[in-house]
């Protein structure tokens, strides 16, 4: 009974199961069997092509028997791999596969590389899906009436595809494996037929009836920039213009009013020659047309683009039907158009030219364009003149105009020009939805768009933040900082979809971001377990700058993995399917950090905060977060050198001295400006002098209402956890076997396999939080597994191979 026991099949079972794991004990048998199997996968694979060839020329030779082929050497083989190479390709394809045997022989070559080299192959999944895809290939050439012979079809097809035929009939047949085919490719390269559908639908609306979506304003609805109003100082006239052309004169529709300009009047006015008797010089005047915004403000026209469904991937498909802000949200303070007093122009103009005569300074030709709030004049000195001299001029020019707020721009870059901005008596308000309205925002295809305002020139004034990268806003209080900051939030929820971007919001004075709170489902991101997504304590705002901070690590590795640059590509090669989600891919969001009142955070905090904010400002560009900092305080020890050095892009309002406009500008200028969101915006050489939209806060309520009242994500964006020093990751610490994790053995042999120590691999390989990561390598370090903490380097692993790994595991 004892002999009969020890030959039966269970115990034979159980004899090559122990003998397999010795093998995998020790990794030089391992390494030898698997270069085994590999050797044996390649021959197969040779005899078995070799056989599609020569299978008619062996066949009868093979029919002697395998025995008296291999007893008489003159028996001609034609296999490569002689008789053994014809008796196995004759059993697996002629008899077996057919061609798709192929496949089978390619499965046992993957084991091979596996077992042999340790390539990080999914034998298992590879395995079944080549089996499934052999069934298929060698039913469906049985299935095709054509004479292929027996190697390329092989018996098993022929079999399945008679009884398929007895049983269904051979249209059946034909239909039955097409539908398997579809299911197979759907459910391995995971497709979405819907998307078939969904373009059906949008190519024949009428048959189809599609679920509306949200589509973008049509070219007729989009509100054109305003012309900026120019006025041209002409060369000196010899009679007075006004016999020569009595039809120059304004019509008394036109003539300046103190309310804003009739809606009816649409049309661009004539230049206009104006008496200039005291200086000799005549003044053309351009204005602008009054635009009629009221066609824009449809409930078509006030939502955003519609979801695109094109591509394998699409990230707003959780959100499918989140519907875009409505420019009916915002309020319309009607048609304030600049107002052009021309008595003020003249008079400024004479003004001007006599303070400069006084000086012994000639003026060629003096153009001036009239913005919102301030116009500008722009001055062509006879030759010989200094610029430095009119610069000197300054003051006396301020004195003469009686105006608050005269600045020169002595050369404006890029013209053979100076000018000089003078504000208007009757300053023009710039609505937000006049400015979300035009054209040049609703056609923008940029990343991150923020509308914030309008130039000089009545244009309006739109940057993509992606490109600029981070922001740093300063300006004395009441001068329009939480306006402006209100308006970029805006611009970005009336562009982007909540899937696309996700706001990080600060606000140390607990008041300034409150209405926010209402998005939090859908744009807010915010730390785990909190339960405020505003963030006002101090230690939240370390806490989660730090989180950032592993954010933005964490996307560098999947970049790296995904042998991309930015963000951008790397999206763009994850909707198109070419990352494995299983691998620890996903689409990533643009992630916008706002902190409103940095300086308080400075006081409170220092260098808690501005370290990382500084490492976020120098390396956070290319994965997609960017930061906007905002303060009140522009001095040099709160915007620090570190921080200028990473922030290209600097807004200024009014504030109180030169020495802050130079802090925070590199350059005068904000000192001298008037306030209520008159402000500077320096991106690169650039100085542009732009009035903020003006977005109040029942509007941004009722956007934040419209929106939070959508079907959102289950929670805000989570950040990754972050505990700091005194917390659990703090240090290693003796660690007993009761204290050790549960995947404590798994955590080491992923560290030994990859010879890699960090915290992001176990993350991605265990599918773990970065808590719980940091305290496996805590315990690996204390294990003897990796070494100490080496900055940015990843941690040295100090056990070899896996069989090293069992002999330490064992004396712990």
């Amino acid at each position: 009974m004892a002999r009969t026991s020890s030959n039966s099949p269970s115990s034979w079972l159980a004899d090559a199961k122990s003998a397999w794991q010795d093998v995998k004990q020790s990794p030089s048998l391992h390494s030898v069997f698997g270069l085994i199997v590999l050797l044996i996968g390649m021959l197969g694979f040779i005899a078995s092509a070799s056989t599609l060839a020569t299978w008619t020329a062996d066949y009868s030779a093979m029919e002697l028997g395998f025995a008296q082929v291999i007893s008489q050497r003159d028996v001609v083989i034609h296999n490569l791999l002689g008789s053994i190479g014809a008796a196995v390709g004759m059993v697996v394809t002629v008899r077996g596969f057919g061609v798709a045997s192929l496949l089978l022989w390619s499965v046992v070559m993957a084991f091979g590389l596996r077992w042999g080299l340790g390539l990080p192959i999914r034998t298992l999944r590879f395995a079944r899906r080549s089996m499934l895809r052999a069934l298929l290939i060698t039913s469906g050439l049985a299935l095709i009436p054509w004479n292929a012979g027996d190697a390329v079809v092989g018996d098993y097809g022929r079999v399945i595809s008679a009884w398929s035929t007895h049983l269904v009939g051979g249209l059946g047949a034909g239909l039955s494996w097409l539908t398997l085919a579809a299911v197979h490719v759907v459910w391995v390269f995971q497709l979405r037929p819907q998307a078939l559908g969904e373009r059906l639908a949008a190519a024949n609306p009428t048959a189809f009836a599609p679920i509306p979506q949200p589509q973008a304003l049509s070219d007729d609805e989009l509100v054109a920039d305003e012309a900026p109003v120019v006025v041209d100082l002409m060369e000196p006239i010899a009679t007075p213009p006004w016999d020569e052309s009595p039809s120059d004169d304004l019509e008394p529709e036109h003539a300046p009013a103190s309310a804003p300009w009739d809606e009816a009047d649409d049309e661009l006015l004539e230049p206009v020659l104006l008496p200039t008797e005291p200086s000799g010089v005549a003044m053309e005047v351009e204005t602008p047309p009054v635009l009629d915004e009221s066609s824009a403000f449809s409930a078509a026209a006030s939502v955003a683009p519609e979801v695109a469904s094109a591509g394998p991937y699409d990230p707003r498909r959780d959100l499918s039907r989140y519907q875009f802000p409505t420019l009916q949200l915002l309020n319309d303070y009607g048609q304030s158009v600049a107002k052009v007093d021309q008595e003020e122009l003249e008079a400024n103009k004479e003004r001007i030219v006599d303070t400069l005569r006084n000086y012994k300074i000639e003026i060629a030709k003096i153009k001036a364009t009239v913005g919102p709030t301030v116009t500008l004049y722009e001055i062509v000195p006879e030759a010989g003149i200094r610029i430095s001299k009119i610069k000197s001029l300054e003051d006396d020019i301020a004195l003469s105009l009686s105006a608050l707020g005269i600045r020169i721009i002595a050369p404006i870059p890029g013209k053979g020009t100076i000018g000089i901005e003078v504000p208007n008596r009757n300053p023009q308000m710039v609505s937000m939805r006049s400015v979300l309205a035009s054209e040049k925002f609703q056609k923008s295809d940029m990343d991150l768009p923020l509308a914030l305002g309008k130039t000089i020139s009545n244009e309006v004034f739109v940057v993509d933040l992606a490109k600029m990268p981070h922001l740093l806003m300063a300006g004395a209080t009441g001068q329009g900082k939480s306006v402006g900051l209100n308006a970029i939030l805006a611009s970005i929820l009336y562009k982007k979809h909540p899937a696309e971007v996700k706001f990080v919001l600060v606000d140390p004075k607990k008041v300034e971001l409150t209405l926010f709170n209402t998005i939090e489902r859908h744009f807010l991101a915010k730390l785990p377990g909190t339960d405020e997504a505003i963030i006002t304590d101090t230690t939240k705002v370390i806490h989660t700058l730090n989180s950032l901070c592993i954010e933005m690590d964490q996307r560098y590795e999947l970049l790296k993995s995904a042998f991309v640059r930015n963000l951008k590509e790397y999206n763009t090669k994850f909707t198109a399917r070419k990352l494995n989600p299983e691998e620890g891919h996903r689409y990533l969001p643009y992630i916008v950090l706002v902190i409103d009142e940095f300086a308080d955070l400075i006081m409170t905090a220092g260098k808690e905060v501005e370290t990382p904010i500084a490492r976020l400002a120098q390396l956070a560009r290319a994965i997609g977060i960017h930061l906007i900092v905002a303060t009140q305080r522009p001095s040099v020890n709160v915007i620090t050198g570190i921080i200028k050095a990473n922030f290209p892009a600097r807004i200024a309002f009014k504030v109180s001295a030169k020495i802050d406009s130079r802090t925070i500008l590199d350059a005068g200028g904000a000192e001298q400006l008037i306030g209520k969101g008159d402000m500077l915006i320096s991106s690169g050489n650039d100085l542009i002098r732009l009035q903020c939209a003006f977005l109040d806060t029942p509007e941004v309520e009722q956007i934040c209402e419209f929106i939070g009242g959508q079907q959102g994500y289950p929670e805000a964006y989570q950040l990754p956890e972050y505990e700091s020093e005194e917390g659990s990751l703090g240090g290693g610490g003796n660690y007993s076997a009761d204290e050790r994790d549960s995947m404590f053995e798994e955590a080491a042999r992923i560290v030994v396999i990859h010879q890699q120590g960090s915290a992001s691999l176990l993350q991605r390989k265990l599918k773990l939080g970065y808590n719980r990561a940091g305290r496996l390598i805590d315990q690996l370090e204390d294990a003897g597994i990796i070494g100490p903490f080496e900055g940015s380097k990843a941690r040295q692993v100090l056990i070899q191979d896996e069989m090293q790994l069992n002999e330490r595991l064992k004396n712990i």
